[in-house]
């Protein structure tokens, strides 16, 4: 039988729980031995006990806790090779010979050492008596599998690593906060946030929160004077309108000379050359506190079951991987070129050569900074007059999402920067046809990045018949050349719709292009649309709550979630909240699985079970609804659990933004605009859906788009999130029955 370690290094991440949990059902579903080593590298040198086997009922009820159940630890002794000697012998006593290591890269270059030396650890331990000749048998090599468990997101080859998102939450929702005090007050803050020597936290919070100046490790400021430029931009902010000042400065933060640049140092310099009120914030451990988010759930999810799966394949023994994401994809990449790359990196840093830094992080961190640049500014650029811009509209359509007013803001600061003229059409492809159009400046979208809701207004309607003629007229009157179209399955069919009527009306023969703004996340030509995340967010905030009231009453709750003939929201919301059964629309329900769930549910109450939750998705199957599986489960289940049923309706369209979806939103619209500045030199205006595909931002022409739609249910023919079905269903599987069963207490 394989036998697997599973250890927390270094500092704590917000999904560490949920990764444990993943490789220990993981394990145990495929048969292994999983056991727990407490308080990291130190459980496995320091003293007998903290490497313990572990059971399935062991990870229950860990998957929204923050920090780690199993602790974590420095360990001097594990940095010498005697204390590798001792970690040896002490996993070679258990018949461990594969280990998951969750931590950042320190702690991964201790498990690449470890996997180096194993060999000649083993041989000396034999030849020493220290262990059997029976004990080293099989196990003269060591697999390991390495996952990032960092806020810092600082290693080389991942895009974001486990608790990175649940931070930038932390520092969103702190910004957020500051921004409403400083500008009651016309007051500069300066945020202080993580990161050591990588800038992303700061970066994509400046991003998120709309700050108005950041400073980073990989692009210290290109003058002498940095200061004045700094101030120079926050006083035109002021004299346009702007209230309040927000400066995010990672803690590695250095001019060009290397000199470290504090949060203390930035505030003075504020306060003295604006003489305005200055303050510091320093974020520190309450960003990786806390509940983790749903990217960090699901992340971490993925990662523990697919590092059970390399541990347990052939191909895989011996070697020493790194689990990595690339977009929405996982990699198995060499743990050794990861700490290499990632070493490069901070060896790079350190001697100045912040070009090759930037090249390292590679193109999406590049271009974020870019974007950064042009966001941060207090005016834009003096339009080019020998290159003039397009007049370009853009409009929200169909059901409110969150973080359309962030597209909305990204596409006039971003276009206007780039010599555009930004017209906002309100009300969507009503206001188009009505002819409610106006111009756009720098400041009509100020704050308007964490804003939820839609301020220019959208609605499902979509054009027919007469509309046609008025939009096309609304398109002449105003000039338009390009349209953005920011919204779900309606803006796309509408905006397919126009493209398709240009036939009849001329002006519709400009360039259309596609954003996925919709919670459903039912879109082609994307793998993940903005607002999904925060609807996901507050279902995992909303079931948080009620396995907490459920719990001490034995009661199981089925909660109803949207997504309309799409179950992306009911599969990634079960996976995120550890729901034992979820009802999809693409599987459809019937009543023997109904039976069967119930008698599932049935078993585990007897076997000590206190709650449990199913989730349904709101068009999973007309006929057995949220009312009839209350009824059902509470019918079935009566002496063993009550029912509770709960609908999340609109809750799950409010609120702000995440932060993932204000930079997703960002992102999109730049690519958009960076694709629509080319297509100007072609003869034919081309329209397209971007979209974010395979881990990098990808335009599908409108001429693909009805071959990938499904117009019966509303969604796309192929649904990328259904291959972790199986995933959902393994975490799910109830606990093995222990030796005595809980008896029906109705008799």
């Amino acid at each position: 039988m394989k036998k697997i370690g599973v250890l927390t290094s270094g500092g704590d991440a917000p999904g560490m729980n949920a990764a444990v949990r993943a490789v220990v059902r993981a394990g145990l579903d495929q048969g292994a031995e999983v056991y727990a080593i407490f308080d990291g590298y130190r459980g496995m040198v320091e003293a007998d006990g903290r490497i313990q086997k572990m059971t399935w009922q062991d990870v229950g009820g860990i998957l929204q806790q923050g920090g780690t159940i199993i602790g974590t630890a420095r360990c001097h002794q594990f940095r010498e090779r005697d204390g590798r000697l001792i970690a040896a012998r002490r996993l070679l006593e258990q018949g461990i010979d594969s280990l998951v290591i969750i931590g950042g890269d320190g702690s991964l270059t201790g498990a690449h050492i470890l996997h180096q030396e194993w060999p000649e650890l083993v041989a000396e331990l034999v030849a020493s008596g220290r262990i059997t000749p029976e004990q080293a048998a099989g196990r003269k090599e060591l697999t390991i599998v390495g996952l990032v468990g960092s806020i810092d997101n600082d290693m080389w080859g991942t895009d974001i690593s486990i608790g990175a998102d649940t931070a930038l939450h932390r520092i969103t929702d702190a910004v957020d906060d500051i921004a409403s005090t400083a500008a009651s007050h016309q007051r500069a803050f300066v945020v202080e946030v993580m990161g050591r020597n990588c800038g992303y936290l700061a970066l994509m919070s400046a991003i998120a929160a709309g700050a108005d100046w950041v400073l980073i490790p990989e692009s210290p400021p290109d003058l002498d004077d940095w200061e004045g430029k700094m101030c120079s931009v926050l006083a035109k902010g002021r004299e346009i309108g702007r209230r309040d000042s927000i400066v995010i400065v990672s803690e590695g933060a250095r001019d060009r000379y290397g000199n470290h640049i504090s949060s203390e140092y930035v505030r003075q310099v504020l306060e003295e050359r604006l003489g305005e009120d200055a303050r510091v914030t320093i974020l520190g451990h309450v960003q990786r506190g806390g509940s983790p988010s749903v990217f960090d759930r699901n992340l971490s999810t993925r990662m523990g079951v697919q590092a059970v799966a390399v541990i347990l394949a052939p191909e895989t023994q011996g070697k020493a991987l790194l689990i990595g994401l690339k977009g929405n994809r996982l990699e198995n990449l060499p743990l050794d070129l990861c700490l290499e790359k990632t070493q490069e990196i901070r060896t790079a840093v350190k001697n100045g050569e912040y070009q090759r830094v930037m090249q390292l992080r590679g193109r999406s961190f590049q271009e974020s900074f870019q974007t950064v640049r042009t966001l941060v500014r207090a005016l834009p650029h003096e339009p080019n007059p020998e290159k003039p811009g397009l007049r370009i509209g853009v409009l929200n359509s169909g059901a409110c999402a969150p973080g359309m007013n962030t597209m909305v803001r990204a596409a006039v600061r971003l276009g206007i920067d780039r010599g555009h003229t930004l017209l906002g059409i309100r009300n969507g492809f009503r206001g188009l046809r009505d002819g409610e159009v106006e111009e756009m400046d720098w400041m009509s979208v100020n704050g308007w990045v964490g804003i939820g809701g839609a301020e220019i207004g959208t609605n499902r309607h979509t054009p027919e018949h007469s509309d046609f003629y008025a939009i096309a007229r609304t398109i002449e009157d105003n000039r338009i050349e390009a349209l953005f179209v920011i919204g779900g399955w309606a803006a796309y069919k509408s905006a397919l719709d126009l493209y398709d009527q240009r036939k009849n009306f001329p002006a519709f023969d400009i360039p259309i292009l596609c954003f996925p703004a919709t919670i459903d996340n039912n879109l082609p030509g994307t793998e993940l649309s903005v607002g999904a995340d925060t609807a996901l967010n507050n279902i995992i905030d909303a079931v948080d709550k009620i396995k907490q009231s459920a719990v001490a009453a034995r009661r199981v709750f089925v909660v109803e979630v949207m997504g309309g003939m799409c179950g992306y929201l009911a599969l990634m919301g079960a996976v995120a909240t550890g729901a034992e059964r979820v009802y999809l629309n693409e599987e459809g329900i019937t009543l023997t699985e109904l039976a069967a769930d119930v008698q599932k549910l049935i078993r585990g109450f007897q076997r000590g079970k206190r709650l449990g939750v199913a989730i349904r998705n709101e068009k999973a199957n007309p006929t057995y609804t949220l009312d009839f599986i209350r009824a059902l489960y509470a019918e079935e289940g009566r002496g063993y659990f009550s029912v509770r049923q709960a609908s999340l309706g609109h809750l799950q369209q409010g609120g702000n933004p995440s932060p993932y979806d204000r930079i997703l939103g960002t992102e999109l619209i730049t690519e958009g605009l960076i694709y629509l500045e080319e297509q100007m030199e072609q003869p034919e205006p081309a329209s397209v859906c971007v979209g974010l595909l395979r881990g990098a931002y990808e335009v599908t022409s409108f001429e693909d788009l009805p071959r990938l739609m499904d117009f019966e249910h509303a969604r796309p023919k192929k649904e990328w999130w259904l291959s972790l079905r199986p995933l959902a269903r393994m975490m799910a599987r109830p606990a093995p029955a222990p030796a005595n069963v809980i008896p029906n207490p109705a008799g």
